[in-house]
């Protein structure tokens, strides 16, 4: 996609995990909570709506592969997905993985307690991991 830019904030909060057929995968750089963001390489996309019909069905089946594998590489209780855009208005999607006694639990996570970076050998560690899992994933959906 020549047009496709990711907006500046998620470039400043977030780390590439890769690309699905439809959706660039970030992780968010808040070792808080293991959180993907996924987001459709379509330019000037702000809402769901505003997809074709095609890539709606396309990032759904995006969202459960991406959770599926968030899921797989780390333990949660709860999967915690949105889009909100009210702060990024570039159409995307959040997949958090939720724990009893995690630093927000059982309230949202914005603005709970300030982002803490990852270490950069864990999130790498973190980031191949989930990179092994989103390959299983989008093998079993075909």
């Amino acid at each position: 996609m020549p047009d496709f830019t990711l907006h500046p904030q998620l470039v400043a909060d977030t780390v590439e995990v890769g690309d699905l057929a439809l959706c660039r995968v970030l992780l968010s750089n808040d070792a808080n909570y293991p959180w993907l963001i996924l987001v459709p390489r379509r330019p000037d996309i702000v809402e769901l709506i505003d997809l074709t019909a095609v890539d709606r069905a396309a990032l759904s089946a995006e969202i459960d592969a991406a959770a599926r594998a968030l899921k797989a590489t780390v333990p949660c209780e709860k999967l915690n997905v949105a889009a909100l855009g009210n702060m990024v208005p570039q159409l995307h999607v959040h997949i958090i993985a939720r724990r009893h006694g995690d630093p927000a639990w059982p309230k949202p996570v914005w603005g709970a307690v300030p982002a803490i970076a990852y270490n950069p050998a864990v999130r790498d560690g973190f980031v191949t991991a989930l990179q092994r899992a989103l390959d299983v994933a989008a093998i079993k959906e075909l």
